[in-house]
């Protein structure tokens, strides 16, 4: 270990893993409040829709936070950003597990929530501050285990709410964002001299303002059904909003995103790509967990608890991890964009294996360890094919953009699947009929064929020698988004 500045860093050999830990973390804190939801509606009395908020609730901070974390971490003050984000989350954990009423509860998730955007900046660190050879893979990781990490804590949730109890569930969350912390402080150092600290408080409002509409807009699927001119009110409302902070953008001295860089095709492309794949990826995630969990007097599914529910994400996290390990070597023969298809095309035969065959509980399985592998390759591609055009100081902004995308995305696709399930439920019935899981997983993979096509269409994006990832480095260039 060395020091520099009176900041401890660590070398390139202990900061990948504990990059890989921190995002990590992020991501099994973030989807706590799924296996939870209805042991926290009995434990504080409110109903399921009420407790519904602590697992939209973070999702809503996280998506306002990781803008703003992201311009925050291309400035000098990275390492303190990473600090102080992760102790706020500490202490929204420490609040979830002793809460004295739900809306304490609530309040803990919300700060829990803000680690949401902390993966970017771990980015960040990596491109500034591992070897070429190294940043890109680790780069492909980070965005890897921010994915495929839920399936790492929905189970251990499951576990330990049937075993010890709500408070223990929420407990490992302490525990290891604590971990996190200590992590941090001991292996993150300080970012390259020289970067900008400005951030664009107004354009942080009007962007995370239009976000929440839009989301809000989105997930709450009852709303469009019960509600339908303030949902369409609220979308009125996040397209003015995000627009004013367009056009604000464009004048802004010190913008938090760089829109000149999102318009570049390549970037405008993969967001593009990340929108659609990210429709089609969710939409199943949700499908399988809702489906393997309805009792089988319904006439299909398994009636399994939440932690036989969380061993199905098993396969997804593990062949995740594993497709985030076969983007080196593909793309040592193919560009980003073919890598992005192929991972595309693996979620689209999810989909259909799902649409066709779900009578056995393996087949369930062997659907979720397909969807993880091509969720792993395309979360893996995803970086390479907007950094390579990409400057390195302007790394955790464009990759946090990239995770808003992404979260957009997801919402699009819990909505589209709730609301085609909520269309096949007969009146009067508690649960759809099996034709709405199929219809549902078809129009995913509609999705994902809209997607597949949009990432081979980024082959013939123009060729950059802007700073970038050369086969998956962090530095250098890259003349190759036609490649392969």
């Amino acid at each position: 270990m060395t020091t520099s500045g009176g900041v401890r860093t660590t070398s390139g050999r202990l900061l990948v893993p504990a990059l890989l830990f921190i995002a990590l973390v992020v991501a099994v804190v973030g989807s706590l409040g799924a296996p939870l939801i209805t042991s926290v509606a009995g434990e504080f009395g409110v109903s399921l829709a009420t407790a519904q908020w602590t697992l939209t609730a973070p999702l809503l901070v996280g998506a306002i936070a990781t803008p703003v974390l992201g311009r925050l971490g291309a400035g000098p003050r990275r390492r303190q950003v990473i600090l102080a984000t992760l102790a706020l989350v500490v202490a929204g954990s420490l609040l979830a597990v002793v809460p004295p009423s739900f809306g304490w509860l609530l309040a803990g998730r919300v700060a829990q929530g803000a680690g949401l955007g902390l993966t970017a900046l771990m980015m960040g660190v990596a491109r500034d501050h591992l070897p070429a050879a190294r940043s890109g893979p680790t780069i492909a990781l980070l965005s890897v285990a921010s994915t495929v990490g839920i399936g790492v804590g929905y189970p251990l949730a499951g576990l330990l709410t049937d075993v010890a109890g709500l408070r223990a569930a929420y407990g490992l969350g302490l525990l290891i964002t604590t971990g996190a912390w200590a992590t941090a402080w001991w292996s993150v150092p300080r970012p390259p001299a020289g970067r900008s600290s400005a951030v664009d408080v107004p354009g942080a409002v009007l962007l995370g303002s239009g976000l929440v509409a839009l989301l809000l807009a989105i997930s709450q699927t009852t709303m469009w059904t019960d509600r339908p001119v303030f949902g369409a009110a609220l979308l009125v409302t996040a397209a003015a909003l995000i627009g004013t902070w367009a056009r604000r953008e464009r004048r802004c001295a010190a913008p938090l995103v760089d829109l000149a860089l999102l318009r570049h095709p390549a970037v405008a492309g993969a967001n593009a790509v990340m929108l659609l794949g990210g429709i089609g990826m969710y939409l199943l995630l949700t499908l399988v967990t809702r489906y393997v969990q309805t009792p089988t007097p319904a006439g299909y599914g398994f009636g399994v608890d939440v932690f036989v529910a969380g061993l199905v994400l098993v396969p997804f996290s593990v062949l995740g991890f594993v497709g985030g390990k076969l983007v080196r070597p593909l793309r040592v023969r193919l560009a980003p964009a073919t890598v992005l298809a192929a991972g595309g095309t693996a979620v689209l035969v999810a989909l259909a294996l799902f649409a066709l065959t779900r009578s056995q509980l393996w087949q369930v399985f062997a659907v979720m360890g397909m969807l993880g592998l091509g969720v792993g390759v395309f979360a893996a591609a995803m970086p390479a094919a907007i950094l390579a055009v990409t400057p390195a100081e302007e790394t955790s902004s464009a990759m946090s953009f990239n995770q808003v995308v992404r979260s957009v995305g997801f919402s699009i696709g819990s909505a589209l699947g709730g609301l085609t399930l909520a269309a096949h439920t007969p009146a009067g019935s508690t649960f759809p009929t099996g034709t709405g899981y199929e219809t549902a997983s078809w129009l995913g993979a509609a999705a994902m064929g809209a997607t597949v096509v949009a990432a081979l269409a980024l082959r013939q994006a123009p060729d950059s020698t802007t700073t970038g990832l050369q086969s998956g480095s962090g530095s250098g260039s890259e003349s190759g988004l036609r490649k392969g």
